[in-house]
């Protein structure tokens, strides 16, 4: 989404500063977590991915990994990082706005340096902050949001610019870079790397999630991968690092022909509109707070709307205060616009965001290393387990967060 959002295609409880307890006296494992944004979870069965499968084989797959809602990049990707879910770690959308930040937006066209601002992450610290605080090396390539300096803390290393010609850096380069970050002395190698690769979700918005275009990228994904694990074995490494393979979010289809514009449902010269797509958020002005509600709250055809504390208790959404005054969500394959932002609309064929629930919106995790057990096929589960799954591996004992080990123990133990 990241990717989509830098070409103007889209306009896009638990505070914590400091880690609670000390880093393992042993040193752990390096971990390795490659995102593929946008990878729904039964990609997986399309029968064009031979690396993730063998991964799977020998390591951990899971059915599916539920998103936090609103299953979209920036929110997921910090979910991931934090335990927390969106509500609670601060970055609520790919596109909001704060009431104590007034005149700055995240997200959009204009957004990217504005997205920096350290206010927008320092609701939570993830993983990688308290690693560094605890003298352990990350890395990062491509993940979203890494260009953020957080509580102070910056990752020891970071992927270089794009080439020229190149709106992100190429997996190969991405997986050459892992590797090569591996290949430091250890007391300069990290213990933490994170890669995320966009190809997917691009294609998936461009080219809907059942084109030609998604199954040569999920391929290309899948060669990336490829390249690392085949890389990981020429030194020796395969069995001797954790590696965790997620995604943030799946891929539904959408339609020009299925909009639904919020200008024929409210005067927008009485509120804002400050998320749009499967979700918009919505924002009256002062003193119309009744007249929107009015229009938005009755019953519509393929979107329901709620006052933002009224939003249903398993989305786990609403009290902060970024998120807008009134949330309406789509029906799925269904947009939720302004006239001025459907624009947008015609270029595109897929989109996500969606209910959690929701078996287009699954995402995948796969799992391999000494910490892993073989062929272990684990139920569906929240991808707020994820964090303290990556504390263990590191280490580390996690912060305050919303996940849960449990429902990921079943794939620890020697292999």
């Amino acid at each position: 989404m990241k990717t989509l959002v830098s070409l103007g295609w889209l306009v896009g409880l638990f505070l914590a500063v400091g880690f609670a307890g000390p880093a393992a006296a042993a040193p752990q494992p390096p971990l390795i977590v490659v995102s593929i944004d946008g990878f729904r979870a039964d990609y997986l069965d399309r029968n064009l991915t031979p690396t993730l499968a063998a991964i799977a084989r020998d390591g951990v797959r899971a059915k599916a990994m539920r998103p936090s809602f609103p299953s979209i990049t920036e929110p997921n990707h910090y979910t991931l990082m934090t335990g927390l879910w969106p509500d609670h770690h601060g970055i609520v959308d790919n596109t909001m706005v704060d009431p104590a930040m007034p005149g700055l937006a995240f997200g959009g066209p204009h957004g990217h340096g504005v997205d920096m601002d350290p206010r927008w992450w320092d609701e939570a610290t993830p993983l990688w902050v308290s690693a560094e605080r605890h003298g352990l090396k990350t890395a990062t390539s491509e993940w979203p949001g890494d260009e953020a300096v957080i509580h102070g803390v910056s990752p020891t290393y970071r992927q270089g610019p794009p080439p020229p010609g190149h709106t992100s850096v190429p997996m190969d380069v991405q997986m050459d870079t892992v590797l090569g970050w591996l290949d430091l002395p250890p007391a300069q190698r990290p213990a933490l790397i994170r890669a995320h690769l966009d190809v997917v979700d691009f294609m998936g918005h461009v080219a809907g999630p059942d084109s030609r275009q998604v199954n040569v990228a999920i391929g290309q994904a899948d060669a990336a991968i490829g390249r690392l694990v085949e890389g990981l074995k020429a030194r020796g490494l395969y069995d001797k690092v954790n590696l965790v393979i997620v995604s943030d979010h799946g891929m539904a289809a959408i339609a020009e022909s299925r909009v639904i514009y919020l200008d024929d449902l409210i005067d927008l010269k009485l509120a804002t509109v400050p998320s749009f797509g499967a979700v918009a958020g919505i924002d009256p002005a002062p003193g119309h707070e009744r007249q929107i509600e009015t229009a938005l709250l009755a019953p519509h055809d393929h979107m329901r709307c709620w006052r933002k504390g009224d939003l249903p208790a398993r989305l786990h959404y609403g009290t902060n205060r970024r998120v807008p005054a009134i949330v309406c969500i789509g029906e799925v394959g269904w947009s939720v616009v302004t006239r001025a932002q459907g624009s947008l609309y015609p270029h595109l064929l897929g989109n996500h965001g969606y209910d959690p629930a929701e078996p287009t919106m699954a995402a995948i995790f796969l799992a391999h290393g000494p910490a892993f057990r073989s062929g272990v096929v684990l139920p569906a589960f929240d991808n707020v387990d994820v964090y303290p799954l990556l504390a263990r591996l590191m280490g580390l004992r996690p912060l305050a967060n919303d996940g849960r080990l449990a429902p990921l123990e079943a794939a620890l133990g020697r292999r």
